[in-house]
C-alpha cells in the first residue's frame, strides 16, 4: 500500500535570511512571507511591550 501524502509529517516551513529564492514555489514564498509577516508582528509588540515598561519606570522615577 503506497503512503499518501497527507500521512508524512509536513516540513516545518523556516527561513534563512539571505537564502537562494530561486527554487521555491510562489505558494512557498507566500507561506514565508507569513511566516516572517507573524515574526515582524511579534517583534513590534515586544518592541511596544518593553517601550511601555521603560516609560513607566521614566514616569515614576520623574515623579
Amino acid at each position: 500500500m503506497p503512503i499518501e501524502d497527507d500521512d508524512r509529517p509536513r516540513k516545518k516551513i523556516s527561513h534563512e535570511i539571505g537564502q537562494d529564492l530561486s527554487l521555491l514555489s510562489v505558494t512557498e514564498l507566500n507561506e514565508r512571507i507569513a511566516l516572517l509577516s507573524s515574526e515582524i508582528e511579534r517583534l513590534q509588540a515586544a518592541v511596544a511591550k518593553r517601550n511601555a515598561s521603560k516609560d513607566a519606570a521614566n514616569s515614576f522615577f520623574k515623579s
